[in-house]
């Protein structure tokens, strides 16, 4: 999971994502309100949980190394760019261009057996990685009886959210919070996974051409 792997086509080959370098920071804000107003109610924004699930015409095997492999948030996130990583401590150093130069520290606990991903993330610091992504790949044959796999995602509100709990680590210019984002979190979440599913099913699509 730690190599760094190379992606296994030209990025901008894939048609439709949603990333920072072709959509604006404000176009994904207009986005995310008008899903945010028509997809789902106020108590399912402002509560204390934030689930999505998707449909990946791909196998579920493909689809938990992907997600395992850290480095490609590069690839379906709509703002993680600049990747470093640290060997030694296992903890994955990237830039969130939606909070402006905002670091966004990350470790990735994985369980191959039950094929979950969990990030460990936070904004400024690793040292109390508080924002957790809770991942799962669930083969399509079990739950609807074809190729496939589904993708769970969770995320839940921790405390933080709603207060920074380091502010003097903050870039001096950056005017927003992650937790300012909760209530958008559904739907920029949806256009995420919208990128995982795509990227996915392209690849899938062009090795089955190959084979």
């Amino acid at each position: 999971m730690n190599s760094i792997m190379k992606p296994q086509c030209n990025i901008q080959d894939i048609p439709d994502l949603c990333r920072i370098e072709d959509t604006p920071r404000e176009d994904m804000q207009e986005v995310c309100m008008e899903m945010t107003h028509s997809v789902y109610p106020h108590d399912k924004i402002y509560g204390d949980f934030c689930s999505i699930q998707e449909y990946v015409n791909a196998p579920p095997e493909k689809v938990y190394e992907y997600l395992a492999e850290t480095s490609n948030f590069l690839e379906w996130t709509f703002s993680l760019r600049d990747m470093e990583y640290n060997e030694q401590e296992d903890l994955y150093k990237f830039t969130d261009a939606i909070g402006g130069e905002t670091k966004c520290f990350c470790r990735t606990v994985v369980n191959p057996e039950a094929m979950t991903v969990d990030y460990h993330c936070a904004w400024d610091q690793e040292k109390q990685l508080w924002m957790i992504y809770l991942m799962r790949v669930i083969p399509a044959e079990l739950v609807f009886g074809k190729p496939g796999s589904v993708v769970l995602w969770t995320n839940c509100c921790h405390p933080f959210y709603k207060n920074n709990p380091h502010p003097e680590l903050a870039p001096d210019d950056r005017k927003v919070w992650v937790g300012d984002m909760w209530p958008m979190f559904y739907a920029g979440h949806t256009i995420e996974l919208q990128n995982l599913k795509k990227i996915l099913e392209y690849r899938h699509a062009q090795d089955a051409q190959e084979a």
